[in-house]
């Protein structure tokens, strides 16, 4: 058997929860840190680094997954690991108000913790649906997950501010409580059962880590992949920390309006994730491939745009950011379900390894990406106008993402192809 659609949703239910424990790490304590503790926003930006380099474990907690078997097992145990760190975080912002280097230490340990949360589920998840989804529903099961994680990101964030407000350390510590421990419980009813409904081949004799690395790291194609990944997820994530303060510096757009901004820009993502989704298991129009490049080429162009228009000031900045939007949501779910497929190829029972090493290496351009971009716009202001220093950020990150197509090229065959026939009947 392979997942039946009923079971791909019961999955992302599941990357919903790890994006409703994140987002709260990631918006509000930050904001709280910055705003009513008045620390510096380096601080935040520190700990949020540190549970990106954490997760460069990931490639290990998808081969303990591959060879030991029980991936469920890994699933909630990474999960109660996240929820226990996102409380611990909580935790240590309200000891930072009475004695900041204890909250500091707190803060530290959770991090650490929500790192290890994050790859151990995330990892085992990933590497269940990719050996576990038929190749004709990757796309649509890639779209479906990641919706619904930016589903749970864009929920928690609005409920949880309006609950939070008037702001007491005891409210955010009932409201995170709530939160962390209603994603273990959905969590552990979502994933119960599935695992064992669906053919999981393990290899019967485990091997060491490092013998299990070297054998996928042999593996031409793994490793042109991982470096496709690490080369996107960097062009992806440059613009995150800058794009915003471009809108207010350039523009003259005022707080509220900045943030709409980047509202928009997550809708034309939303927006992009469900055509491809839509069209190639739907209709069977295009192969991965084709929409990994169209959504490259397209980011590239966003970006020039954007640059462009930073020069002439003309008031299109927010199409130009939706349309931005738009081809990172293209890219992002074509790469997963390339991402899936090319994870069953190669050495067998190796998928968590694989993923692993390809979610080591998005978390690592992450956090690269986004300082990269934060420090290149500080250098060029100093020598350059904002419209200028900004605009040759974004060219740059244009560039990343050309290099990204033409490498997508090479190494993502073009039979990997979702066929229409597919059926889209729930449960089946």
């Amino acid at each position: 058997m392979t997942l039946s659609w009923l079971q791909i949703v019961r999955l992302g239910l599941v990357q919903m929860c790890l994006g409703a424990i994140v987002v709260l790490i990631t918006s509000t304590l930050n904001r709280l840190m910055v705003v009513e503790l008045a620390l510096p926003a380096v601080l935040p930006g520190a700990l949020v680094a540190l549970h990106y380099g954490i997760q460069i474990t990931r490639p290990n907690w998808g081969f303990r997954s591959d060879t030991r078997g029980n991936r469920t097992r890994f699933i909630i145990g990474g999960m109660a690991v996240l929820a226990a760190g996102g409380f611990l975080a909580a935790l240590g912002v309200v000891v930072m108000e009475g004695a900041w280097l204890a909250g500091l230490a707190l803060s530290i340990a959770a991090y650490v913790l929500i790192g290890v949360g994050v790859g151990a589920s995330g990892t085992s998840l990933l590497a269940l649906l990719a050996s576990a989804t038929d190749p004709r529903r990757r796309a649509a099961a890639a779209t479906i997950t990641w919706l619904m994680m930016i589903f749970g990101i864009a929920v928690t964030a609005v409920v949880v501010g309006a609950f939070l407000d008037p702001y007491t350390p005891a409210l955010l510590l009932k409201i995170v409580g709530v939160v962390t421990l209603g994603a273990l419980i959905v969590t552990t009813l979502a994933i119960w059962g599935i695992e064992s409904r669906v053919i999981a081949v393990r290899e019967p004799a485990p091997a060491p880590f490092r013998q299990g690395m070297a054998e996928i790291w042999a593996e031409r194609r793994a490793r042109n992949f991982t470096l496709f990944v690490f080369l996107s997820m960097t062009a992806y994530f440059m613009q995150e920390l800058i794009l915003e303060p471009y809108a207010g510096l350039v523009f003259g757009f005022s707080p509220g309006q900045s943030t709409q901004l980047s509202g928009a820009q997550n809708g034309g993502v939303f927006v992009g994730m469900l055509a491809v989704g839509l069209a190639a298991t739907g209709l069977g129009l295009g192969s991965l491939r084709v929409w990994v490049v169209t959504g490259c080429l397209g980011s590239a162009v966003a970006l020039a745009a954007i640059a462009v228009l930073g020069q002439t000031g003309a008031p299109f900045l927010v199409p130009a950011v939706v349309l931005l939007g738009l081809f990172n949501g293209m890219f992002a779910v074509a790469a997963i379900g390339s991402m899936m497929a090319l994870a069953g190829q190669g050495r067998s029972a190796r998928e968590g390894t694989r993923m692993g090493l390809w979610g080591a290496a998005q978390a690592m351009a992450a956090g690269f990406g986004g300082l990269l971009g934060a420090a290149a716009v500080d250098v060029f202001r100093t020598v350059l106008d904002p419209a200028s220093a900004f605009g040759l950020v974004f060219l740059a990150e244009a560039t990343l993402f050309l290099c990204a197509a033409a490498l997508a090229l090479r190494i993502i065959e073009t039979a990997v192809r979702p066929v229409r026939s597919a059926s889209l009947v729930p449960g089946e």
